[in-house]
């Protein structure tokens, strides 16, 4: 299906209620979750019928809205990719801090057409806090415009990651990445969700993020709102392959090139 600029417009309010009405669920879950109801896709990677009850409500609910739409998803894998419409989602993005009852976890949709992301929205759950965006018109959460921080460089900067959760390639190498971080930042912090990662760096909580092995509902949602907050989004290498290049650097602009400066002297193209 087509969609001009006032559709998405007007698409915008009922995908934000059927996120939200999704988190609804989420929440009344989280209180009474068994940790037994699990299932380890690989190591360090795990799934619960919350993950999955919550993707089939947004396919739901999104496929209502643009009929005909693909999808790209976590749990139940990619549909329909060749439409111009392609909804991303991420249906629980941080799914071990909500099995350990973390209350850091977030919703990731992210509307793609022909292409390019135009819409994109990170819900954080417990905190009922609506992080999103429209290409070209600015960034909000809860309805209050966003702007990443204007914090100058590294040393009073502070830093998000990710860890390599499926894979512990280049261990050492990664260490020592961190290593140099904590030496000339002002600290790192590790979510456990990369979509939250973003959201607040685009709302100047966190003045960057950085992370490899990634998938595309991991960070398609969150990188249109940092870039339309006013910040920077590229792969480790300074490319635009961040949706399914498989790593991301995000920050304000100064904060972005120290961080783009600084994984480059230690990361490896062919291994990140």
């Amino acid at each position: 299906m087509e969609i001009s600029p006032h559709d998405l417009a007007a698409l915008r309010p009922p995908v934000l209620e059927a996120i939200r009405e999704v988190g609804a669920f989420i929440r009344s879950e989280y209180s009474e979750f068994d940790p037994k109801d699990i299932e380890v896709k690989g190591r360090n990677d795990l799934v619960s019928y919350v993950d999955r009850t919550a993707e089939a409500l947004l396919m739901e609910g999104l496929n209502r809205l643009t009929p005909g739409c693909g999808f790209i998803n976590e749990e139940s894998g990619s549909q329909g990719i060749d439409q111009p419409a392609v909804w991303i989602i991420d249906p629980l993005d941080g799914t071990t801090n909500f099995i350990h009852g973390i209350p850091v976890f977030s919703i990731s949709v992210a509307l793609q057409l022909e292409g390019a992301v135009v819409l994109g929205c990170v819900y954080d759950v417990p905190r009922d806090e609506m992080y999103e965006a429209l290409r070209g018109g600015g960034a909000r959460r809860n309805e209050i415009p966003l702007s990443v921080s204007k914090t100058p460089g590294l040393p009073d900067a502070l830093i998000a990651y990710g860890a390599m959760h499926s894979s512990f390639l280049n261990l050492e190498q990664f260490l020592q990445l961190l290593g140099a971080f904590m030496r000339q930042s002002r600290g790192l912090r590790r979510l456990g969700s990369a979509a939250l990662d973003l959201a607040y760096t685009a709302a100047g909580i966190f003045d960057g993020f950085f992370e490899s092995q990634l998938n595309p509902w991991d960070v398609a949602a969150g990188s249109l709102i940092v870039a339309e907050a006013g910040g920077l989004v590229t792969d480790y290498y300074g490319g635009s392959d961040f949706i399914f290049g498989r790593s991301i650097i995000a920050g304000n602009p100064g904060v972005h090139a120290a961080m783009r400066e600084l994984i480059g002297s230690f990361v490896d193209p062919e291994c990140s």
